[in-house]
Formats: structure tokens, C-alpha cells, sequence
């Protein structure tokens, strides 16, 4: 079984960790987002459901699929996607104000902006109703549809509460009703390794976005779960 891990460049760097844990643990080999080679299986790490579909039409296996990577990586979609199936969102294409606004392909928290008045929408861009807790949400990791761990990430200085911006990470409980909604949303997602990231308004999770290519730093730190051993022995199940 020979598999290969694809990753720009760049991501590939930043990402040193993960690669070396894929790599160990799977034996694949890293290239890059223009590789056409032969493969049994890939790990799309690109955020580019184009990729996904490249190696899918040969008819090889690709983690995460195309499917989810296209939706996953276009807020706009994504929002769409959930709000037709009944899954609370806060509400987008808002001309209110203040509004949020966020690239529909941004990451990480890159390219979102809290703006005190209104403006023509702009393509590229998903506005949206800023819920009424800033500063704070929830990312639930999932391998095949399975949690493995849930963390509350807070930020006492960005509305923005990302790790990588500063923001601090708790360990959290999911109560009954929202696990049930994590499954929820797990189940129309079919991925194999993600992150559902929430935000909190009136005191209830609101789905925020799915990270197609979650990180996994913040487990590996607050937890002593080994999600990539996790996720890889997942891989190697399903052949």
C-alpha cells in the first residue's frame, strides 16, 4: 500500500510535525499540489477540493474527499449547506451593522474583519451577523465521523479566538444535545479527519465553519490523545 501526502510548499513547512507523523506512521510520501503520479491512496492537505478530484476520477481514494473539501472550503457554501438543513447558523448576507466579514476561502483567521457599518457586498466575501459572546468558540475534532476531543478557545483581546492569534485553549465537555448536533453535522459532512468549529449566541453552539485540513496542535498540547496515530490507524483500516 503506497499512499502520498500532499501539501504546498509552504504548508508543508509550517507544518513540520504532522508531516513527520503521517510519514512515520503511514510510510507515504510528501509532494506537492502538481503531483500527477500513481498512488494507492492520498491525503489531501491543501484545502483544494481540485486536488481531491484529480486523483478521485482515477479512481483513487483520497482523505478528505472532494465532496467535503469543496464544501468545507467556501464559507459562502458552507453556511448555504447547513442553514438548508436545519443546522443553526448566525445569519449571512447581513446588512446590518456591525457585521462580520470574512473571505470565503480564509483560514486560521486570516482575512476577517469586524466592521462598524455596512458596505456593498463584495464578492469573495461571506457577511455575516456577529453572534452576541465574542471572543469565544468551540472546536470539536473528528476522525470518520467519531469525537476525539473537544476545546473552548478564547481570546480577552480579538473578537477573533483563534490559538494561533494568542487566544487561550480549555479542554470542554459536550453536553448530550450538543453532541447530538456535532453527529448532526458529521454525518452530512462525511469526512475523515475534521474540525467543526462553533461559536456560542444566546447560549447555545451555532456552527461557525469545517476545517477540511484541521491542525492539531491544540490536542497534542491540552490533551495526551495522538489524533494523526489516530487518524492514520483510521487509514489504514479502510483497505
Amino acid at each position: 500500500m503506497s499512499g502520498i501526502l500532499v501539501y504546498t510548499e509552504k504548508e508543508a513547512r509550517r507544518n513540520a510535525f504532522a508531516v513527520k507523523k503521517f510519514t512515520e506512521e503511514l510510510g507515504v510520501i510528501l509532494v506537492d499540489e502538481n503531483y500527477d503520479g500513481d498512488a494507492d491512496f492520498v491525503i489531501n492537505r491543501t484545502n483544494d477540493y481540485r486536488v481531491a478530484e484529480r486523483f478521485e476520477q482515477r479512481g483513487i481514494k483520497v482523505f478528505n474527499s472532494s465532496g467535503l473539501s469543496k464544501i468545507a472550503n467556501d464559507k459562502q457554501l458552507c453556511y448555504d449547506v447547513m442553514e438548508k438543513n436545519d443546522i443553526p447558523i448566525m445569519q449571512t448576507r447581513y446588512k446590518g451593522a456591525p457585521v462580520i466579514k470574512k473571505a470565503v476561502g480564509g483560514s486560521g483567521g486570516t482575512q476577517v474583519y469586524m466592521l462598524e457599518s455596512s458596505e456593498e457586498f463584495e464578492d469573495g466575501f461571506v457577511y455575516q451577523k456577529p453572534c452576541d459572546t465574542l471572543g469565544k468558540d468551540l472546536r470539536v475534532w473528528l476522525v470518520g465521523g467519531e469525537i476525539i476531543a473537544s476545546i473552548l478557545r478564547e481570546s480577552d483581546t480579538d473578537f477573533r479566538s483563534n490559538y494561533c492569534l494568542g487566544g487561550s485553549a480549555v479542554l470542554y465537555e459536550l453536553s448530550r444535545e450538543e453532541a447530538e448536533l456535532v453527529k448532526r453535522i458529521a454525518d452530512m459532512a462525511n469526512g475523515d479527519y475534521i474540525g467543526i468549529d462553533f461559536i456560542f449566541n444566546d447560549g447555545k453552539l451555532v456552527f461557525n465553519e469545517i476545517e477540511d485540513t484541521v491542525g492539531a496542535r491544540m490536542v497534542y498540547d491540552k490533551t495526551g490523545i495522538d489524533i494523526i496515530k489516530i487518524y492514520c490507524d483510521y487509514i489504514k483500516k479502510q483497505f
